[in-house]
């Protein structure tokens, strides 16, 4: 028997090893387009950027774990005309036969139109012109790229969780930082609009120029210089433009075979595409989660754990993936940990313990009487506490802001 895994990031490594970790014998092979062993996606906006770890830091696995292993990682070459009734794909010259196959292609950075080209992100008609270097973030050269960068005056156009985690960094080695979010707080969606309060005066404080419900008019070069023009009437002249609104499934493959794509791969609560034979997992996988519903999550925990719980499927496991959604952050000295969804629909009460001032706090966001999501700044006991309150009902206990975070978390 043969699995084969597409996708040689953290979610087809966490799959190989849940593999032979759950008894699997028999073949695993596991191709990514990328030169690079898989590795972590985190580290691109955090220690490698503040230069407290190296790309060999951010491996899933170390250098001689897969051919211990019998994985067989073939990588620096994409896969190619996938045939679902063959069960088989090719690689570079080589055809790859399966019996069960695991999709885990990841997301590509949304990209600025150039030139001519329609459907910008920025105001109206507005494209970048094909002489301006744009600067992308999602693998290990754009990571070591931008750090050599990061001195001088860096225009981020997007605030989400990229854009704000590379301005911290850029702050912190001295560089000059405009921010534009076209939104009129960042983060607003996934925390709410308190909690994404938090993360707008902390920006500020260290110095960001933070433009909220701003875009881009235009980018240009002006006598050798970038200039770009905001919609506030503003003009700034950066050395380096970096582009962080969002990212795109990678769905070329599964959708030229055939598969149900939207917004990804469209997957069963077990994680199984429209064919049977065939999983998906990580950013690129639009999950029928039993309590959530269809949700597709790009992040760092989702990909492992998915991983393996696809593994899991792939050798006859029934049970759904069910695990609320997680994901962390760092930026300066605040560090924040995220458990749940709040989704379109918002919440309609913030229970917050703490203080605000010094960033210490804990919160729970409540809706129809459900807690939906909690997260925590600097308040790292609060984790398995939070974890444990979402999908729960609200009780009075868990929403007493009067009791202190300690007996809280008790």
């Amino acid at each position: 028997m043969t699995i084969a895994i597409i996708g040689a990031g953290l979610a087809g490594a966490s799959a190989a090893a849940e593999l032979r970790e759950q008894g699997y014998d028999g073949d695993i092979v596991l191709v990514g387009a990328e030169p690079h062993a898989p590795y972590e996606r985190p580290p691109l906006s955090k220690d490698i950027l503040l230069r407290t770890g190296t790309a060999a830091d951010a491996a899933v696995k170390d250098d001689g774990w897969y051919e211990e292993h019998r994985v067989e990682l073939v990588t620096g070459s994409a896969a190619t005309d996938l045939d679902l009734s063959a069960r088989s794909f090719a690689v570079g010259d080589r055809k790859v036969d399966y019996d069960e196959l695991l999709i885990a292609t990841g997301a590509t950075s949304r990209h600025l139109p150039m030139g001519d080209e329609s459907g910008s992100p920025l105001r109206g008609s507005a494209v970048a012109p094909k002489d301006i270097a744009l600067a992308y973030l999602r693998t290990i050269e754009e990571s070591e790229a931008l750090r050599r960068n990061l001195t001088g005056h860096l225009l981020i156009v997007g605030a989400g969780w990229i854009g704000l985690e590379v301005a911290s960094a850029a702050r912190q080695a001295g560089g000059t930082v405009t921010v534009v979010e076209a939104a009129a707080r960042p983060l607003a969606g996934p925390l709410g609009e308190e909690m994404a309060a938090v993360l707008t005066g902390l920006h500020r404080e260290h110095g960001v120029d933070l433009r909220t419900s701003t875009t881009v008019e235009t980018i240009e070069r002006v006598r050798g210089r970038t200039r770009a023009v905001l919609s506030d009437g503003t003009e700034v002249s950066p050395g380096l433009v970096l582009v962080a609104i969002g990212a795109v499934p990678d769905v070329a493959l599964a959708e030229g075979a055939g598969l149900d794509v939207d917004d990804g791969i469209l997957v069963d609560a077990r994680l199984r595409t429209s064919d049977p034979h065939v999983y998906a997992a990580g950013d690129v996988a639009n999950h029928d989660h039993p309590s959530l519903g269809r949700i597709r999550v790009e992040h760092w925990d989702n990909a492992i754990q998915q991983g393996r719980h696809a593994a899991r499927s792939m050798l006859g496991g029934q049970e759904p993936y069910a695990r609320q959604p997680y994901f962390f952050t760092d930026q300066y000295d605040l560090g924040m940990e995220y458990v749940g969804h709040l989704g379109p629909d918002g919440c309609d009460e913030v229970v917050v313990r703490g203080d605000r001032d010094s960033r210490v706090l804990n919160a729970l966001m409540i809706r129809g009487g459900r807690v939906v999501a909690g997260m925590h700044t600097n308040d790292w006991d609060a984790t398995d506490h939070l974890r444990a309150c979402v999908g729960r009902e609200a009780t009075k206990d868990m929403c007493d802001a009067s009791i202190p975070l300690a007996d809280a978390h008790g």
